[in-house]
Formats: C-alpha cells, sequence, structure tokens
C-alpha cells in the first residue's frame, strides 16, 4: 500500500510539472531555454514529447488511484 501512495504522489508532482512547463499562448518551455533549446530540438518536438511525457504521468497517476481505491476497500 505505501509502493502505492508513493506512486500517487510521484506520479502527481511529476504531473503537475509537466502541465506547468508547457507552453500556453506564449512559447512555454521554448522560451524557458532560449533559443539554444530550439536549436538542438525543435519547440514543436520539445510540446510534443512533454505532451506525451505528461500523458503517461497522468495514466499512470490515475492507476494508483484506482489502486488505492481498491487496497482502502479490502482494509
Amino acid at each position: 500500500m505505501y509502493l502505492t501512495v508513493f506512486v500517487n504522489l510521484v506520479s502527481m508532482v511529476a504531473m503537475i510539472a509537466g502541465i506547468l512547463m508547457h507552453s500556453g499562448q506564449g512559447g512555454g518551455l521554448s522560451d524557458m531555454f532560449g533559443g539554444a533549446g530550439t536549436t538542438a530540438l525543435g519547440s514543436a518536438a520539445a510540446e510534443r514529447n512533454l505532451t506525451r511525457i505528461t500523458t503517461v504521468f497522468a495514466f499512470v497517476w490515475v492507476l494508483s488511484v484506482i489502486a488505492l481505491g481498491f487496497l482502502l476497500v479490502r482494509t
């Protein structure tokens, strides 16, 4: 149960960090690193990868919430 709580907390913090790093109407992640980030990795590719990573953390978070729900019913 403690492992599930740990996974839940880590995925929650990582998901929040990923959401906050996304760009709104401005540049977002590409502006954070200045011009150097766009030469090595395009801002569109960085946003796409950040979206994928955030989606994985959201999926892990949802699964851990469901697992905690089942674990708390059993105890």
